[in-house]
């Protein structure tokens, strides 16, 4: 087989789990917790269908949304990104945001303009693999944040990021219903955050695909907003970095996600997206813009009921079933529950055995953690099973795990 030379970066890559894991739902019995992904009994289809429509029955507009566009997005669309921000305590204009192909695109073109091999970039342990995947083409090292629990000094990772041979270029979390543990960071933590980021003179990464699936408890400001207010309601002074998507709330399909930052980050941003796929889909963004002006907040409503209905099926469960010495986070919103097992246990081996023995599959921990550890953990998603299948699946989980 023909082998060519490939670049360095090429070596790092690796197959998603959760995407190879995705392959199970195609085989009959298997009850899967491992995707992450949106339930289409909630996808605006009927919405979506009048939008596709009436865009294409119209010549003007069928002939702008089938043709090429601006890097940046579509007008529309933009400024109703812009208005969403503004809600969130985050003064936007339409030059402040970019629209991408989801907010994976987001995060490779950010790992693309900031890391260059040998720097470093600031994760929580565990953290979303997709990140990793995006950022690790671009050879950084990893630095572990810990923002509840204590970050160390702002010199200390300086100090260990040039024994590298680079710098610390950015902090990357998920603040809201992280994927994957379903926590949510403390106002106290995100100021602390920014704290740590002026000190050590580099941008944060906020990554809020889950932010509006809360089903409980209060809110939390957007990190975003909280770095705005301190500097006076200057979007364009703020080093935080906001990645938003329209994915988990009306519809991963048409890949529509934003970046809101600084007017300089997203000209940057653009040249780079200009390079990689000249233009998002215009059609779906025209189609999106219709979709948020029109059902947004009702999608939003409804997606956190039919959620929270899973989460709690899935919490009973687990309660009922686990044994003594497993533990697992109680999520106010998202998609997830982290799953801690017995030191001794390999969340990896146990997946192998599952599938098999049980018909159920789940994210092995370890996949989420920079340097190998993390392996008697698991993720479970409770956001496509239904409550029965959630019910029956973790009865057969926790029987297995107990067996062990």
């Amino acid at each position: 087989m023909f082998e060519p030379r490939y670049a360095r970066r090429a070596e790092a890559m690796r197959a998603s789990e959760i995407r190879e894991l995705l392959k199970l739902l195609e085989k009959p019995g298997i009850i899967s917790f491992a995707g992450g992904i949106p339930d289409p009994a909630l996808f605006p289809r009927d919405a979506a269908a009048a939008a596709y429509a009436q865009i294409l029955a119209d010549p003007v507009a069928s002939s702008q949304g089938l043709q090429y566009s601006v890097s940046e997005g579509y007008p529309p669309l933009r400024a109703w990104i812009a208005r969403h921000m503004s809600r969130l305590g985050v003064p936007a204009r339409a030059d402040n945001i970019l629209v991408t192909s989801g907010s994976q695109q987001a995060l490779e073109f950010l790992g693309k303009l900031f890391i260059t091999a040998g720097d470093t970039a600031l994760v929580t342990a565990p953290t979303y693999l997709g990140a990793l995947q995006a950022f690790s083409a671009y050879e950084p090292r990893y630095d572990t944040l810990r923002p509840e629990s204590g970050n160390r000094t702002p010199a200390s990772y300086a100090e260990a990021a040039a024994l590298n041979g680079g710098s610390v270029k950015f902090a990357y979390v998920v603040p809201d219903f992280a994927n994957p543990t379903g926590e949510t960071l403390t106002a106290d933590a995100r100021h602390g955050l920014i704290a740590l980021a002026e000190e050590l003179d580099c941008p944060i990464i906020e990554d809020t695909a889950y932010v509006d699936l809360r089903f409980a408890g209060e809110s939390v400001p957007a990190i975003q907003a909280l770095d705005v207010e301190r500097h006076g309601g200057d979007l364009n002074a703020s080093r935080v970095i906001y990645c938003g998507t329209f994915s988990k709330t009306l519809t991963p399909g048409l890949r529509i996600g934003w970046v809101c930052a600084a007017e300089s980050v997203v000209r940057r941003l653009t040249l780079i997206k200009q390079a990689s796929d000249l233009n998002c889909s215009l059609i779906n963004q025209m189609v999106m813009e219709r979709l948020a002006v029109e059902t947004y907040d009702a999608q939003v409503a409804k997606a956190g009921a039919h959620y929270r209905a899973r989460r709690d099926a899935m919490l009973a469960a687990l309660k009922a079933n686990m044994p003594a010495g497993v533990t697992w986070t109680t999520p106010e919103g998202g998609l997830f529950i982290w799953v801690t097992l017995p030191r001794h246990m390999d969340g990896a081996e146990i997946l192998q055995r599952a599938i098999v023995e049980a018909e159920v599959a789940f994210v092995p921990g370890g996949a989420f953690f920079t340097d190998g550890s993390g392996k008697n953990t698991m993720r479970l998603s409770y956001s496509l099973p239904s409550e029965a299948q959630i019910t029956q699946g973790i009865a057969r989980l926790g029987k297995l795990i107990a067996s062990l």
